[in-house]
Parts: structure tokens; C-alpha cells; sequence
């Protein structure tokens, strides 16, 4: 994985987005704060839906709960991906190099393979009582996404 990263770097750096991310005093601030925002609106809004399938808060209906607040968390996603890109391009070379960076795009890929799943397999399931398996599942997501944010606070320390 290292060399696609590695080369992914020098992609970025050649189109002028790394040295753009390097060289402005506003870029890179603006891009994690951006970053930040994402993750709160993805982790908050997928949370609560979690949580809910869970077991919490059972007075609360679960499909209207999730049609209100999974497109937050998907907005969230959308608002993570361009700015990941900018945080990344800043210093592609040692983040493709980072064990914690690594174990970061680890679980970004375990957990849309769980929301995926989820939604294969127990979205229908929203309606009634979920299945064990799709609280396993939310609880799974849940943890996947907070551990997510942690690692990238943890990179900056590694």
C-alpha cells in the first residue's frame, strides 16, 4: 500500500495540490477544519442511528430516524473525502510511510464495507426489531468511526 500512497503523493504534488496545501497559511487549517466538521456531522448523525439500533432509545422510531439523519452522515462522508485528499497532499510522503495512517485507511474501508452490508442486509429490518446481528453491526459502526477519528488525532503524534 505504501508504494500506491507514495505514488498518490507525487500525483498530488505534480497536479499543484501539495504544494497548495503546503504553501497557503489557510489551506491546510481550513481543509481540517473542514475535515473535523465531516467527521462530527458523519459520526453524530450515524451515531444516533447506531445507537438506536442498538437498543437505545426504543421510543424512538428507526426507519424515520435513519432517513433524517443518514443523509447528515453521508453529507459528513462527502465533506471528509475532498478535504482528506488536501490534509493528505500537505505531507503524502510521510503519511504513506505512517502505520497509524495506514491503520486509519484500514478501517475507513472496514467500516463502508459494514454501512454497506447494514444496508444490504438489515435495512428492511429498520421497520421491526433489528436482528442481533444488525446491532453487532451498528455497534461495530459506531466503534469503527470513533476509532477512525481517533487514529487521525493519532497521526499527528506518530
Amino acid at each position: 500500500m505504501e508504494p500506491l500512497l507514495t505514488a498518490a503523493a507525487g500525483f498530488l504534488d505534480a497536479i499543484g495540490i501539495g504544494p497548495w496545501a503546503r504553501g497557503s497559511v489557510l489551506v491546510y487549517p481550513v481543509a481540517n477544519v473542514i475535515h473535523l466538521l465531516g467527521l462530527v456531522m458523519l459520526v453524530g448523525g450515524i451515531g444516533i442511528v447506531d445507537l438506536r439500533v442498538a437498543g437505545l432509545w426504543r421510543s424512538l422510531p428507526l426507519e424515520p430516524l435513519s432517513r433524517a439523519l443518514t443523509p447528515v452522515a453521508i453529507a459528513g462522508l462527502l465533506l471528509m473525502l475532498p478535504s482528506g485528499v488536501i490534509l493528505f497532499a500537505a505531507d503524502g510522503k510521510a503519511l504513506a510511510g505512517s502505520d497509524v495512517f495506514m491503520l486509519k485507511l484500514a478501517l475507513v474501508a472496514a467500516a463502508l464495507v459494514n454501512a454497506f452490508m447494514f444496508r444490504r442486509l438489515w435495512s428492511k429490518s429498520l421497520r421491526h426489531s433489528p436482528p442481533l446481528l444488525a446491532r453487532v453491526s451498528a455497534l461495530l459502526s459506531l466503534g469503527l468511526w470513533l476509532t477512525i477519528g481517533a487514529m487521525g488525532r493519532w497521526i499527528a503524534y506518530s
